[in-house]
């Protein structure tokens, strides 16, 4: 099953975003929690009531503001007390997904750095399960090659610590300066995961900015879904994500309803 919808509301505040996607017949919403975990536990349940209602499903966005692997103590302990906090208002809105930004290299070493995030989810990962709380860490591709979340880096913390990971399309193409094998990408990624997806401008170190998505950039990786039988929840990132979310959702019906010829998405090259 394929599952689309935006990130965030769109400013109308979630209560009327969740009314939003199931208006437009989409899936799923991701609640961001971009500057800060602002959300109470009562409004969270509340929240969360009311989606499962709409059926609806939630994922959470952590704030922008981590860096597990930060020379400075204080900051990577301040960046998993607001993994924590999303991943508790996460569970009370019974979003099973909590997405985050991992971290910096800085001045470290790769394998350093690797250490460092590990260490801090196996850390968040034991919290969680104390807490009983129902969610799962998903650690992002970063789009910039400043951060720490190459596929390598995620596929290898997913296999060291058990944790799930956000498979970011755009901000995979974009590290990978326009270059991405949709075929052989997908033979490297689990049968279930959570993904986002926009279009993307890019420099040499990487992401830019999110652009508006458009069906030739959709298609190739929309072709490639479609063939395969996975669990996959996909959250429009664009600058218009209710929009793009519904197109994106209409492009993946057009190909489930005719068929997709083997091969058909090749390679993708350029199409920012």
């Amino acid at each position: 099953m394929i599952r689309i919808g935006p990130a965030g509301s769109g400013g109308l505040g979630n209560l009327n975003g969740i009314r939003k996607v199931a208006r437009m017949k989409l899936d799923c919403m991701e609640v961001e929690f971009t500057y800060g975990v602002r959300m109470t536990m009562d409004a969270a349940r509340v929240l969360g009531a009311f989606a499962e209602d709409k059926g609806v499903i939630l994922s959470v966005h952590a704030p922008y503001y981590i860096n597990l692997s930060s020379d400075e103590e204080e900051k990577a302990v301040a960046s998993k007390k607001r993994i924590l906090e999303s991943c508790e208002r996460a569970d009370a809105l019974g979003a099973h997904n909590v997405v985050f930004h991992a971290g910096f290299y800085q001045k470290r070493s790769p394998e350093l750095t690797f250490n460092l995030i590990k260490k801090a989810i196996l850390e968040m990962q034991e919290h969680i399960s104390r807490k009983r709380w129902q969610t799962r860490l998903c650690p992002e591709i970063a789009g910039r090659t400043s951060q720490f979340g190459s596929l390598d880096e995620l596929l290898k913390l997913m296999k060291e610590t058990g944790c799930e990971i956000t498979v970011d399309f755009s901000h995979l193409y974009a590290r990978q300066q326009g270059n991405i094998d949709y075929p052989r990408l997908f033979e490297r990624l689990p049968k279930k995961f959570h993904a986002h997806f926009s279009g993307i401008k890019y420099g040499e170190k990487g992401e830019k900015k999110h652009v508006v998505t458009t069906k030739k950039f959709f298609e190739p990786l929309a072709k490639e879904l479609v063939k395969r039988k996975l669990e996959v929840t996909v959250i429009s990132e664009s600058p218009r994500p209710y929009k793009d979310a519904a197109m994106m959702k209409k492009v993946l019906q057009r190909l489930q309803g005719k068929g997709v010829r083997k091969g058909s998405s090749k390679y993708l090259k350029g199409m920012s």
